[in-house]
């Protein structure tokens, strides 16, 4: 899917003014670029935010090409939706909390997860609202990112597996991802700090009242998958409960839920965490590829 807008029906497709700015849906299921519009002016304008917020939940993914932004409009701008939060384990910016710098390198390691259908930070308690990424540098072919809408996966499901689903609950680990590879020291320091954190497998947007597909790679189990026969002749039913949770994962490959995006440098794209799945590309080695994102801290999925 080539996404200079970034589906060739969506390019065909009319362009939506809201105010002044331009709305360029991207695919049918997911995602706009706007156009006409300055983020160095949205991060002093709360009225223009607003705007953009508005389209977010709507479109779940936004794109906007040829932004000049400093890092301190990156961060202003990202608060203008709410606090922002440092990641334990990517760096961020000195000058800049929040402004985490997910550099990649020929001579540095390959991130062990960056290839993982996920929300971020779904470990936490109360999980991102959303996240501001940039592009600062990129290779000249490859390092795509692709989102996935999970109102929509959740939609399409069967109706049994719906059934099935309803009231479930899920762990979601940050020692069993980021931590694995870590000497055991430093992984039981990681899970001290970050607990395994519970999410209901179908959450419920808290702005649009949709039901939400929220399980991840950052999911490891159930914690109440059970049934009737389990509970009276003590049969051991998690091998099961293993093939329904990948089931459920997988839901984000599919592409007709996805959006492509090909960056440049100067992108910057924003997502509704709450309510999508990314994927970043690792098929550009040895190039570099230096993005900074700020994420905006979220709400609880009681």
């Amino acid at each position: 899917m080539n996404t200079d807008s970034s589906s060739a029906s969506a390019a065909q497709a009319p362009a939506v003014t809201a105010g002044a700015i331009q709305v360029h849906p991207s695919t049918c299921a997911i995602g706009a670029e706007l156009r006409n519009v300055s983020l160095a002016q949205a991060s002093r304008d709360a009225a223009l935010a607003a705007e953009i917020r508005a389209l977010l939940v709507k479109h779940k993914v936004l794109f906007f090409r040829g932004q000049e932004l400093t890092r301190a409009e990156h961060v202003a701008f990202a608060r203008q939706f709410g606090e922002l939060e440092d990641h334990p384990v990517a760096g961020s910016d000195p000058e800049h909390p929040g402004l985490v710098r997910i550099y990649k390198s020929p001579d540095a390691p390959n991130d062990r997860y960056e290839n993982g259908w996920h929300s971020d930070a779904t470990w936490r308690e109360k999980p991102p609202f959303g996240c501001v990424l940039r592009c600062v540098e990129c290779p000249p072919v490859g390092g795509d990112t692709m989102w996935a809408n999970m109102v929509l996966a959740y939609e399409k499901l069967p109706q049994q597996i719906k059934e099935k689903i309803a009231g479930l609950r899920a762990r979601h680990s940050i020692e069993a991802t980021f931590g694995a590879a870590m000497p055991i020291e430093k992984r039981l320091a990681l899970k001290a700090q970050f607990p395994d954190a519970e999410h209901p497998v179908v959450r419920t947007h808290p702005d649009t009242g949709e039901k939400i597909l929220f399980v991840n790679a950052f999911a490891t189990h159930f914690t109440n998958f059970h049934t009737p026969d389990n509970v009276r002749y003590g049969q051991d039913y998690t091998q099961g409960g293993s093939a329904l949770l990948q089931y459920l994962i997988n839901q984000a490959a599919i592409p007709e839920y996805q959006v492509r995006w090909r960056w440049q440098p100067g992108d910057v794209v924003m997502w509704d965490n709450r309510s999508t799945q990314h994927y970043a590309v690792m098929d550009y080695p040895p190039c570099h590829r230096k993005m900074e994102r700020a994420g905006i801290r979220g709400e609880a999925t009681w």
